[in-house]
């Protein structure tokens, strides 16, 4: 079957491991099931993946992606829930979770493999793109909102770095459910677009907000690290899941983490509820995920260079 795989690792050139063509069809275990990928999503994870992050030279070559939609064994719409392992369904009672192309083949290919357990209805209301959008990035922005920042209609969020899978998620959900939303971009097409999905305000990355918030999401990490903490009111919560700036920022803030009594809370995607609970949301709201752009699997490469370079607005979706 076609597939888009790591070939090669490779931390400075990344795409150069990236490779097309045949692979073997999917080995099903005892618990596990075949499903025929009709769309799946590209996320920073499988740019990681090609750096070596999580992913190492014993494993290769390994099929790339973790979010998917397409049809099951018995011909019904599914989205797949990306975190084997997480209840035990379909592993070892030893083995830690992971994420599809950390320990199995992922879902860039015509099919895949995954426990039953992983498999959930898709909503008629949304197509197998949009679907496919949401098990990694718009779940991480669900979680992030609901979840660990406990924020209720009408209270108020900042989003750094709008154009980012979770960061546009964020906002998209965010407005929907009733919430202030306030985001920021370097770039000013990025800000018109934050508006559109219904961010109150966007600003430029360090600019100060009209007021100070309840929580800030943040995936961006060093370069606003300190925008983030500065911008929360007392007891407020920083909700972290990603630093694509880099994970050291040049200062903690700690003196005023601790005076002003701030919650960091750092988040990993979701549960499989949790995904029920987002695909139910935008199918009841008519909220629907940002698509950058969509392309069919044989040009995946040019997906990669894509989100690589930054150059999007939302999601790169592979279609088979």
């Amino acid at each position: 079957m076609f597939a888009a795989y790591a070939a090669r690792i490779d931390k400075e050139e990344p795409l150069s491991g990236l490779e097309l063509g045949d692979r073997p069809e999917p080995k099903v275990p005892p618990g596990w099931m075949t499903v025929a990928v009709k769309a799946a999503s590209l996320n920073h994870h499988d740019l990681w993946s090609l750096r070596g992050v999580g992913l190492g030279e014993e494993s290769l070559p390994m099929i790339l992606g973790c979010d998917a939609a397409g049809i099951d064994d018995d011909g019904n719409e599914v989205v797949l829930h990306s975190v084997i392992g997480q209840t035990g369904h379909g592993v070892g009672p030893r083995e830690p979770r992971s994420i599809l192309t950390e320990r199995y083949q992922g879902t860039f290919a015509e099919r895949v493999a995954v426990p039953q357990w992983n498999v959930l209805p898709k909503p008629k209301e949304l197509s197998f793109e949009e679907a496919a959008c949401l098990p990694t990035a718009w779940l991480t922005a669900y979680r992030m909102l609901f979840t660990n920042a406990g924020v209720r209609p009408g209270d108020s969020v900042l989003v750094q770095g709008a154009g980012g899978g979770v960061a546009t998620a964020a906002i998209a959900l965010g407005a929907a459910a009733g919430l202030r939303v306030f985001a920021t971009s370097r770039d000013e097409t990025k800000r018109k677009r934050a508006l559109e999905l219904g961010a109150e305000a966007a600003l430029e990355a360090g600019a100060r907000l009209p007021h100070k918030v309840d929580a800030v999401l943040e995936t961006v990490g060093a370069a606003t690290w300190s925008h983030s903490v500065k911008s929360l009111r007392p007891g407020g919560a920083l909700v972290i899941s990603g630093a694509t700036s880099g994970p050291n920022p040049p200062a903690a803030e700690l003196n005023r983490i601790f005076f002003l009594e701030l919650k960091v809370i750092g988040s990993t995607m979701g549960t499989k509820e949790e995904l029920a609970g987002l695909l139910n949301f935008c199918a009841a709201k008519g909220v629907r995920p940002v698509i950058d752009s969509a392309l069919p699997l044989d040009r995946a490469r040019e997906g990669f260079a894509k989100m690589a370079e930054g150059d999007l607005f939302g999601k790169v979706v592979l279609t088979v």
